[in-house]
């Protein structure tokens, strides 16, 4: 089994900066793919950024709205993922959730039904 422990959410001012910690708990590959995801009230989940491991090494992958602002960044002798997160804008407000899994994920690495085991969720407010 895989358990996924995430922290570091809170409330914010607009600009301000939060990094998430993901740590996972259980045998994990090191072609897995680990990756953040947001939900905000009324709306999809989505990807954020996820970092995948493969025969080339690793990659990242940010959704546009995140793009420049988030940074995703791996700990593998830990297991652990962060997510930086700078000049935070009340868009951004959700509850974060880390996600990992094998395979699909290389191909659509933000895509929430590729990834199989996730955490509890982190919440974070940005306010104006």
């Amino acid at each position: 089994q895989v358990q996924l422990v995430e922290s570091g959410g809170g409330s914010v001012q607009a600009g301000g900066s939060l990094r998430l910690s993901c740590a996972a708990y259980g045998y994990t590959y090191s072609s897995d793919c680990m990756g953040w995801f947001r939900q905000a009230p009324g709306k999809e989940r989505e990807g954020a950024a996820s970092v995948t491991t493969g025969g080339s090494g690793s990659r990242t992958y940010y959704a546009d709205s995140v793009k420049g602002r988030f940074t995703i960044s791996q700990d593998n002798a830990k297991n652990t993922v962060y997510l930086q997160m700078n000049s935070l804008k009340p868009e951004d407000t959700a509850m974060y959730y880390c996600a990992t899994g094998a395979g699909g994920c290389w191909y659509r690495p933000l895509r929430d039904n590729e990834y199989n085991y996730w955490g509890q969720g982190t919440q974070v407010t940005v306010s104006s």
